[in-house]
């Protein structure tokens, strides 16, 4: 029995128009199962086109590999970026999905998660299982096979480390999984020779990148992927602009690094954009890869933060998708043509995130910046709960903001700490209390709750609403139309004017919103960058 047609992107007759076309638009958010063969393929597999009664269709790997099919040793479905689709909607099975993404199965398991979503487990496996034809457990087996790959053929460790670093409980049950996957046992999959000199050009010896300073200080060189177009520059001009002190370091070459906050602590992330080609220079190309060095508390955090990085840089954005979507406005089509692979990067942390959104508002971002760096100096998670201080040797930055010390300060500390205006110091202080109390402003979230919940607190308007709900929620609709840069760029004067200009924009307004801000940011990363 085939999956609801609810759960894919298209209709079944377009899936296999698709499939005919070898469209490659559709890698990643449908794929194909055939029966005469028991494999599952991207829909631009060059192998021969099967005949339809012979051909299913599924929204995800993991449903592929529930009903029964491996994955197409040709086209590497395994090997595709991932989608934004379960962004843009809101429903509960999409709150799931892009729960078990960045690895909730893992961290608190399936009981765990239906707590989180507010249901029971049982309805938690029904819903997944009518929407997509997997399970909780199978959409993380998958989540985990898919990564163990990607270790195993960028990385020489040890197969027992990769089984360790992405997620699996066991050897055996990593073995097992792996030959579910792909049919072949993980000793027989290709591996990168030891002596290939791992992710290349990155400003530290990769070519032991991916040996372990010590049994807990591992240090990783991979090559995360994205689909082309993708805007290197743009991005890390993002990047530097919002970059706050003790937590990011922007050098005047062309490297960055970030504290990323994973469960064993803070680990930190390097990129060299000069690795990443340029636009003009991606041709043709389907995907491009992102060279980037993790230092990390241990391998177990591998996968936490590999996936905090592919959200920060929007590595799952399907810029094809979102160009035919905003492309038709006469506004905005010269900017996509002027960015195409321009991405909406989301925040490492919605609780830092959140406060330190309210610190910026109504000031420069060079202003905000020097003030959320007063936040994390002053109240950043102590090492000995982190387990990664700056003097570790593990990162160069402090850990995440813990919201419990801020919210125990008066308003009158905080304004004195920060040297922020009294009705700031008790809106900053207010937001804590909240999310210490549990206000969820993750990917996984109710965002129509959490939106609620953020406009009630006394000095959070809309702005600030929509900026935490585009970033911290990662809702690819948001947007912040009381902007006053976006009604520039708009040429108009109130917010309800940039609201209706905006109607058709949906589900990527916030794409829209990235667009019309990128020459700001641009010029603001060029003054602030040494």
């Amino acid at each position: 029995m085939n999956p609801p047609d609810a759960a894919l992107p298209i209709s079944r007759d377009a899936c296999y128009r698709a499939i005919a076309g070898r469209d490659a638009r559709w890698d990643g958010r449908v794929y194909l199962g055939v029966t005469s063969t028991g494999i599952y393929c991207r829909p631009s597999c060059p192998a021969r086109k099967p005949k339809p009664e012979n051909c299913r269709y599924f929204a995800t790997a993991a449903a592929c590999v529930a009903a029964g099919f491996r994955a197409c040793k040709r086209c590497r479905p395994d090997a595709v970026p991932g989608t934004r689709d379960w962004d843009a909607r809101g429903d509960l099975v999409a709150r799931a999905v892009r729960r078990i993404r960045d690895g909730a199965v893992d961290t608190v398991g399936v009981a765990g998660l239906a707590d989180e979503l507010a249901v029971s487990e049982r309805h938690l496996r029904r819903i997944l299982l009518d929407g997509l034809g997997a399970s909780p457990l199978q959409l993380a087996r998958t989540r985990r096979a898919h990564a163990a790959r990607a270790l195993i053929e960028q990385t020489t460790l040890p197969l027992a480390d990769v089984a360790f670093a992405a997620g699996f409980g066991s050897v055996r049950q990593f073995g097992d999984t792996m030959r579910e996957e792909f049919g072949v046992a993980p000793s027989a999959l290709p591996r990168r020779a030891a002596d290939s000199g791992g992710a290349g050009t990155l400003s530290v010896d990769t070519s032991k990148a991916d040996v372990p300073v010590s049994d807990e200080r591992p240090r990783l060189a991979l090559r995360l992927r994205t689909r082309a177009p993708f805007d290197p520059a743009a991005t890390r001009a993002f990047l530097a602009a919002h970059a706050i002190p003790g937590r990011d370091g922007v050098g005047p070459g062309a490297e960055t690094a970030h504290a990323v906050d994973v469960p064993g602590g803070t680990a930190t992330v390097r990129i060299n954009w000069d690795a990443v080609p340029a636009v003009a220079a991606q041709g043709g190309s389907e995907s491009v890869d992102v060279p980037v060095v993790l230092i990390l508390p241990s391998l177990a955090d591998t996968m936490p933060a590999i996936y905090t990085v592919r959200r920060m840089l929007d590595l799952d954005a399907d810029p094809r998708q979102v160009s035919d979507a905003l492309s038709g406005d006469p506004l905005l089509a010269p900017l996509l043509a002027q960015r195409p692979g321009l991405r909406l990067p989301a925040a490492r942390d919605p609780h830092e995130f959140a406060l330190a959104t309210v610190l910026g508002q109504q000031v420069s971002l060079a202003a905000a910046r020097t003030l959320q760096g007063r936040l994390v100096a002053a109240f950043a998670t102590p090492a000995s709960d982190a387990s990664a201080a700056a003097g570790s040797g593990i990162s160069d930055f402090v850990s995440r903001v813990d919201v419990s010390r801020v919210a125990a300060h008066t308003a009158s500390e905080l304004q004195s700490t920060l040297r922020i205006t009294g009705a700031r110091a008790e809106t900053l202080r207010a937001l804590a209390a909240a999310l210490a109390a549990g206000l969820d402003l993750g990917p996984g979230a109710d965002r129509v709750r959490a939106r609620t919940e953020l406009a009630a607190i006394r000095g959070i308007g809309p702005w600030t609403v929509e900026l935490v709900a585009m970033r911290a929620l990662g809702d690819p609709d948001a947007y912040p139309a009381g902007d006053l840069i976006l009604r520039r760029a708009l040429g108009v004067e109130k917010p309800r004017d940039a609201e209706r200009l905006a109607e058709s924009w949906r589900p990527f307004r916030g794409y829209a919103t990235q667009h019309l801000w990128a020459d700001f940011l641009a010029a603001a990363a060029r003054k602030d960058t040494p």
